[in-house]
Parts: C-alpha cells; structure tokens; sequence
C-alpha cells in the first residue's frame, strides 16, 4: 500500500509542477509576443496558446491545491459540530465532490473524443487541433477526481482526509 500512496503523492506534485510550468510559458509567450512586436514581427496565435496554457495550469492545480489545502473550504461549520457528525459531513462533502468531479471528467472525455473525431480546430491564425488544449481538462478533472477519491476513502477507513492545513496561511486569511 505504500508504493500506492507514494505513487498518488508524486502524480499530485506532478501535477502542480506541471500547472507552474504552464504559468512558466505563458510568461514566456507573453515576452516572446512583446519582443515580436518591438521587432515588428508578428507571433500568430500567442494570445490562443497563452489561454491555453492558463487553463492546463488551473486544471494541473486542481489535484495539488487540494491536497494542500488552497481550495477554499468552509470549515466553520465542520469545526462546530461533534467528532460522529463532522464525520458523516465529511464523508458526504467528499462522495459528492468526487461524483461531481468524475460526471465531469466522463463528458470532458467526450467533448475532447468528438473534437478529435471531427477535427475541430481553433478559429485564430494559428489553427490548433482543439482536442490538444482540451484533453488537459480531461487530464486535470481526472487527477481532481482520483484526488477527491482518495480523500473519501481516508474519511471512511481512517477517520480524516489527507489535506493538510497550514496554520499561519489560515490566520492570515481569516
């Protein structure tokens, strides 16, 4: 079992390495438009390939943010009510998240197959295969969905989830 949890532990750092590295290229595309400019070149389809990298690295952070505890959670409720209760509402927060989280990923897998299949691409000048930029949803709504999975299989076995608090950040933001 712990050759599985490290191997969920890597997948979801994977995943937020790869959600900063998107943040790392849509700086750098951002730069290499404005030294195409200055130059009086012109980089066709960095504004579309910058929005493309925002949303893989929002859908990359998902899984990581989660475990680290930088969803926004309303805790105030869950700190108020007994052990047994808290419980039961952790339990249900984490099977409806998750089942939300996989209707999601399922018909993301779709939209991205018939994008695929009717070779749909991008109206800009750069004319990108939408199934590229796409499948990221899939990949990221399933890195969430295993995430929130085994956050409820914790509750349910071990009492508590896996995502971790950092105190002094809590302070701050309350």
């Amino acid at each position: 079992m712990t050759f599985f949890r490290r191997f969920l532990d890597f997948l979801y750092l994977a995943s937020g390495v790869l959600a900063a590295l998107c943040l790392i290229s849509i700086l750098s595309l951002i730069v290499a438009q404005m030294l195409a400019r200055w130059i009086g070149e012109i980089f066709p389809g960095a504004p579309s390939y910058a929005g493309y990298a925002m949303a893989a690295a929002s859908f990359f952070a998902f899984a990581n943010a989660l475990n680290r505890g930088a969803h926004i959670r309303v805790s105030v409720l869950l700190n108020a009510v007994p052990p047994g209760p808290k419980k039961l509402l952790e339990i249900w927060c984490f099977a409806l998240a998750a089942g939300i989280a996989w209707y999601f990923t399922y018909y993301a897998y779709w939209f991205v197959y018939w994008s695929w299949k009717f070779k749909e691409v991008s109206q800009g000048q750069d004319a990108t295969h939408l199934w590229i930029p796409q499948s990221v949803m899939v990949l990221g709504g399933g890195l969430l969905a295993i995430a929130l999975t085994d956050n409820l299989i914790n509750v349910l076995f071990k009492g508590e989830h896996r995502i971790s608090r950092d105190i002094v950040d809590q302070a701050h933001g309350e």
